[in-house]
């Protein structure tokens, strides 16, 4: 099967992730693609393909050199994406086609002449992540169909509910046994990520007093409006729309609530470790402002941690980014060195003993209803996996 038609069979199923389910994948759209996942892995000629109670599947294309490769001695490289679909708009009946770029006035003029993969802008596309996965089986497949390329040991994993934040919560590090690996889970063509946001979550909670607002005098607490002062006591500037590069933000994602109950959820966001403690401090410190205006109690706040800037972990052993550098530069590719205004499965698993820089999946407009993949750059990532895996069986 070629790439293309293989992303749109992957795209042919529902796997919208979902962090109220409470469960592992959080829906079973993900366990169902996650077995047609595995099947693949098998009949494509992998070996040691497992799939897990919670969705996680790993495989192993083996090692074919000979002197040094044959003998393990090679590094084993992992490529790794997520099968989820961001829960910011629908991934449910996509209906994805091929166009020209001309065609789409939301499609960058400097893929003019491509052929584009989009949908009818009623869904999302879910080239996050399902152009990653497509990219990683289709190359495994070409090296098991040419076995004159000589290799080393390679290994695949895919997660579940990487958009919620819990793609790495079930990964088993030791069982996937590589030395680095990558997540193809990136942008635009070129790109090659090694910094991320450190990253958090906070759930305030304001509890109001409701009395009937004809004898409120004095006496009604509206949770809501003390809430909105909340937020409004945060800077104004430092929000994702008034932010890029390296500048960190706090980003109000959900507000519901009664004059009894009102409840805020932040994400916040920072490169540098510092700003992202003092950020966390901050929020902390105008809840204890509320409560000293409106009583002790009147406001709580529960922060969570949720990844960390994986730099520190992949600057020991930079050899990894130039190797992948190297092979962008090998097919063609122009690397495009930049932080991430996010995370990847791969912060997590860099802190947990597995380097794991992040390579472009070829999309745009992720999460949006206007995503859109040009086939050459999809094309294009699969080219930059067979070429790292041939570089690094140099050894």
């Amino acid at each position: 099967m070629n790439i293309t038609d293989r992303f749109l069979k992957y795209v042919s199923f529902c796997t919208t992730s979902d962090e109220n389910t409470g469960m592992t994948p959080s829906t079973p759209g993900q366990m169902e693609f996650a077995k047609y996942l595995a099947q693949e892995l098998k009949t494509i000629g992998l070996t040691e393909v497992s799939l897990d109670e919670n969705g996680y599947i790993m495989a192993t294309l083996e090692a074919n050199g000979e002197g040094r490769m044959a003998k393990g001695e090679c590094p084993t490289i992992g490529f790794i994406a997520h099968m989820d679909t961001s829960p910011d708009a629908s991934g449910k009946h996509i209906k994805a086609s091929i166009v020209k770029a001309e065609e789409r006035d939301y499609i960058d003029a400097r893929y003019a002449g491509q052929d584009v993969i989009v949908t009818d802008t009623t869904t999302l596309l879910g080239a996050d992540d399902k152009a990653g996965i497509a990219e990683i089986v289709t190359a495994m497949e070409y090296l098991v169909q040419h076995p004159e390329i000589k290799h080393g040991k390679v290994r695949v994993g895919f997660t579940p509910d990487e958009e919620i934040g819990q793609g790495a919560d079930h990964f088993d590090v030791k069982a996937f046994g590589c030395d680095f690996a990558y997540t193809m889970d990136g942008g635009a063509i070129g790109e090659l990520e090694f910094e991320n946001f450190n990253a958090a979550s906070a759930k305030i909670k304001v509890h109001g007093l409701n009395v009937h607002p004809g004898y409120g005098y004095h006496k009604m607490r509206n949770s809501m409006r003390i809430a909105y002062q909340i937020a409004v006591m945060l800077p104004r500037f430092q929000t994702p729309e008034h932010t890029q590069g390296y500048e960190g933000f706090y980003h109000l994602v959900g507000m519901n609530g009664t004059v009894e109950e009102t409840t805020l959820s932040y994400i916040i966001r920072d490169h540098d470790r510092t700003q992202f403690e003092y950020r966390k401090r901050e929020l902390e410190h105008l809840v204890r402002k509320i409560n000293t205006e409106f009583g002790e109690g009147t406001a709580e706040i529960e922060i969570k941690d949720q990844y960390y800037n994986m730099r520190e972990m992949i600057e020991p052993v930079m050899h990894i980014i130039d190797l992948a550098k190297e092979a962008m530069t090998a097919v063609g590719v122009t690397p495009n060195v930049k932080p991430i205004r996010g995370g990847t499965d791969g912060a997590r698993l860099s802190f947990e003993g597995l380097p794991c820089p992040n390579i472009f999946a070829g999309g745009e407009n992720f999460h949006s209803r206007y995503e859109y993949l040009p086939v050459p750059s999809l094309e294009a990532a699969e080219q930059v996996i067979l070429e790292i895996i041939k570089k690094a069986s140099i050894c």
